[in-house]
């Protein structure tokens, strides 16, 4: 694979949309690879040579590095090209961005997994088990967004004065589980911020191939 331009393998609202956006952002040449455990005939093979655990995102640097984990590829990204605006310029913003990054992607992308496959961390998964470590998680992850919201929430962005990868991710991510329901009650003004996220002119066309019919 070394020496073309990047290869995202993702599908279709999943973390790959935010990957896609920065990806636009550092303006770098890419091209999407289909592939989820979900999509019967995607590019799964594929996505197995590079990633053996098959999450997407999966991003092949041209060199044929491999970067996953969403938080990793943003901040990778910021780093490796730091007039996209992905991290701040000032150290103590890019720490603050950093730092809102790892949150994301270990509690609230981490309860999000277990929350659509609970049958993966149940020995036994009948009904009633998957049924009560769903909703135990599901109740965990809302306390774990006011948690972010409480502590992250800024204006105009979540970074400072510009949009960055942490409002990327935070938009993404929320929109999993529940999440953009709990916080449009519990969280009205931090709900509000990631409409706008979503509506801004470098991530609107990305998210609405992503999410079509959502608000």
């Amino acid at each position: 694979m070394a020496g073309g331009g990047y290869i995202l393998y993702g599908a279709q609202g999943s973390g790959s949309a935010a990957v896609e956006v920065a990806l636009c952002w550092c303006g770098l040449p890419f091209r999407v690879v289909e592939a989820a455990t979900w999509e019967p005939g995607s590019a799964l093979d594929e996505l197995r040579g590079v990633n053996p655990l098959c999450q997407i995102p999966t991003l092949v640097l041209p060199d044929g590095t491999v970067l996953t984990e969403s938080a990793a590829i943003l901040i990778h990204l910021g780093l490796a090209h730091p007039r996209s605006g992905l991290l701040p310029e000032e150290a103590s913003a890019r720490a603050r961005v950093v730092r809102g990054l790892v949150y994301v992607a270990a509690n609230c992308y981490a309860a999000v997994g277990i929350s659509d496959y609970p049958e993966r961390w149940l020995q036994q998964p009948d009904e009633a088990a998957v049924e009560n470590l769903r909703k135990g998680t599901r109740q965990r992850l809302a306390a774990l967004w006011n948690v972010f919201a409480d502590s992250f929430e800024a204006a105009p962005w979540l970074g400072g004065a510009e949009p960055d990868a942490l409002d990327l991710h935070a938009a993404t991510i929320s929109k999993w589980s529940g999440a953009r329901a709990h916080l449009k009650k519990a969280r009205p003004a931090f709900h509000a911020l990631m409409l706008k996220v979503e509506a801004h002119p470098k991530v609107a066309p990305v998210f609405e191939r992503h999410w079509p019919s959502q608000p």
